[in-house]
């Protein structure tokens, strides 16, 4: 509590911490050259579509009220605003699914009391915006960031589990929607005959399938056999909206005889007509908004605001996670400060406010750390292939190593460097003085193992993909073509694909597995708490979890009161402190609600009878066989999906075969 009584000391930490490299982060994107450009459009690509998904559906919610180009706008106007005055430029921020949500209840809420109607929706979510606002500044002042740790692993799996269901019942919701007429069209038209109707319902199912079958297959791109490191690298960060734009352009060869209208396109009016250019005067009907529905929109204020928070700072968490090892310190208090800032000004504007994303944040990040880790790669492996040549000792090849790191990563504290490097240099000097000692150490695979994450933080990246956002919307008759089925299918990818990582996914598979079977998850990569806690632990900590998460999903179908549908992470986070200690051992909760992700590396199946000299010459990669591995797959293979890296650990010691393969090894 003492943090409560020390108001601003947390916003006045982060701007002397952050203004002391602000500079650094303007050059370190300018030095970057043209490589800066390849981030840059991978998390542009990787944050307009959302968005204009987000944009139909919140086209839908509010019967036009709000469409793409408003979710388009609030996108670029934070996103360029936070790029600049952020305190951790590396945060992407965005309309999110929580946002059309909240929205959509506010609507509905609107829309049924005569005081306000259709006509001021957007005045009075512009007060529900003022109220949130001032309540996000006054968490920051009062340095309410540092509990943000009693949101524990537990609280934001169920909130990425809800989120996931949301938008499956979208894809769903969408895709049975094209077999009806929709809402306020004439049904006389020929395109909603129902022959047409069928025909387009059936367009519909194909094209949604199709984009989640292919968007899930070319995000693996990178574990494909087949084609070079650069297709499948090019196919795995590129290949979702490289399949949107396939489906796309296959529904423009269906027949000619079909009727007009049928594939759905997706309705937005664009940047420059009237139905886009009402909410950028909103703020003039503010006044016309009943004075009790000021006071009452307190409410869903505090509601909101508790959810930006809380997804705006796990957002930020995972950004810049501790294995990222980022040089420049971090600053929560001020930008949830510069958030509730840009929520009054989205208000004002009539659009819906963009906080911190998720998995965009860390994947930014991540698409950084290749383009660092890269360049030091590089000249690390040259520099010890030269040493090996010139027949140097293994202290001074790793000498060399340490000297290029220095030179490329221009670390202030050379003993930050010792300790980083330490995993490296036992690797370098392991049987230093002995015949063979440069035969142990391979360059390509030492390096790429013990070589530290390192990212190129600075301002530009995030600054052109927002700029970029806000291009697109002159775009918007090009966005009008996509089929409105591409992005049901889209939606349903964005589900299905935020599930692995999930370690309360991945427990529920779990309790499906019977107890003959459950050796294959030890074959391979598993948590960690699949060997450290008990089964029937395992199997109430995860009984627990899905009980509460049908509840807090049955709140979302509350018709007024699901706007409150936050409430319950919120008190989540007394049922981890209080209730859940006294029914479980405190061991076990911290391997099931752990920070961080850890996972133990598999104990395969083999013959204990053959030795490593018996194996064949295809068990380790010669110069002539050389692998294609691209950092980028490393990074791959180190973080989940929701853009959490892993803790990997080798998994107990060899006796642990003798428990696995009991039969096999008696």
């Amino acid at each position: 509590m003492g943090s409560f009584r020390s108001p601003f000391k947390g916003i006045i930490k982060d701007i002397k911490g952050r203004s002391a490299c602000y500079k650094q982060d303007w050059i370190g994107g300018l030095c970057s050259g043209f490589r800066i450009l390849a981030p840059t459009f991978y998390i542009f690509f990787a944050s307009a579509l959302p968005v204009i998904a987000f944009g139909e559906q919140l086209s839908r919610d509010t019967d036009g009220a709000l469409s793409t180009v408003e979710t388009l706008a609030s996108t670029a106007i934070c996103g360029i605003i936070h790029s600049i005055l952020g305190g951790q430029p590396l945060l992407i921020v965005g309309v999110a699914e929580p946002t059309i949500i909240m929205y959509t209840y506010l609507y509905n809420f609107s829309k049924g009391r005569p005081e306000l109607g259709q006509e001021l929706f957007l005045a009075w979510t512009a007060w529900v915006c003022v109220w949130t606002a001032l309540l996000l500044i006054l968490l920051a002042i009062f340095n309410a960031c540092t509990i943000i740790t009693r949101f524990t692993r537990i609280a934001g799996e169920l909130f990425g589990m809800l989120i996931t269901i949301l938008f499956l019942q979208e894809a769903i919701k969408g895709v049975v929607s094209e077999f009806s007429i929709p809402k306020g069209e004439n049904p006389k038209l020929e395109k909603y005959q129902f022959h047409w109707l069928y025909t387009n319902g059936l367009l519909a199912v194909i094209f949604s399938f199709g984009v989640l079958f292919t968007s899930l297959k070319t995000r693996k791109a990178r574990s494909w056999h087949y084609g070079t490191g650069w297709l499948r690298g090019f196919l795995a960060e590129y290949g979702v909206p490289l399949m949107v734009l396939c489906w796309t352009a296959l529904s423009y060869t269906i027949p000619g005889k079909v009727t007009s209208g049928v594939p759905r396109r997706l309705f937005c009016p664009l940047l420059w007509e009237s139905a886009s250019l009402y909410h950028w005067t909103v703020i003039k009907d503010m006044g016309k908004v009943p004075i009790l529905y000021i006071f009452a929109a307190i409410i869903p204020a505090l509601m909101i605001a508790g959810l930006y928070f809380f997804d705006h700072s796990v957002a930020s968490q995972m950004a810049q996670q501790k294995e990222f090892n980022l040089k420049k310190p971090s600053a929560y208090h001020y930008d949830i400060l510069l958030l509730g800032v840009m929520t009054l000004i989205c208000g004002l504007l009539g659009l819906p406010p963009s906080n911190g994303v998720l998995p965009q944040s860390p994947m930014h990040t991540k698409s950084l750390a290749v383009l660092k880790r890269q360049l030091i790669r590089k000249k690390m492996v040259k520099s010890a292939k030269e040493g090996m040549m010139q027949q140097a000792s293994n202290s001074e090849i790793y000498g060399r190593m340490q000297a290029v790191f220095i030179e490329m990563d221009a670390s202030p504290a050379p003993t930050s460097v010792d300790k980083e490097l330490k995993n490296l240099k036992d690797a370098v000097m392991k049987g230093d003085g002995e015949k063979d000692a440069k035969e142990n150490f391979d360059p390509e695979k030492h390096i790429d193992a013990y070589l530290p994450v390192r990212v190129n933080e600075q301002r530009m990246s995030n600054l052109l993909q927002s700029s970029l956002v806000g291009l697109s919307m002159f775009a918007l008759p090009v966005v009008k073509r996509i089929p409105t089925s591409v992005l049901w299918g889209y939606f349903a990818f964005m589900a299905i694909d935020s599930l692995p990582g999930n370690q309360f996914w991945e427990r529920v598979l779990l309790l499906f597995i019977t107890p003959s079977r459950r050796y294959k998850v030890l074959e391979g990569v598993h948590a960690s708490f699949v060997e450290s806690v008990p089964f029937k632990s395992i199997l109430m900590f995860t009984l627990f979890q899905f009980v509460y998460f049908l509840v807090c999903f049955g709140v979302t179908w509350i018709p007024i009161a699901g706007i409150l549908f936050p409430l319950p992470f919120f008190l989540l986070i007394s049922i981890r402190q209080h209730i859940l200690p006294k029914f479980f051992r405190p061991e076990y909760l911290r391997e099931l609600d752990a920070a961080e992700y850890e996972e133990i590396a598999g104990t395969p199946r083999r013959n204990l009878s053959i030795s490593f000299k018996e194996r064949g010459p295809f068990d380790s990669p010669s110069e002539e066989n050389e692998v294609d591995f691209y950092d980028a797959e490393i990074l791959d293979e180190m973080t989940t999906n929701r853009g959490e890296l892993k803790l990997r650990t080798v998994s107990f010691k060899e006796e642990r075969l003798y428990q696995v393969y009991p039969r096999d090894n008696a």
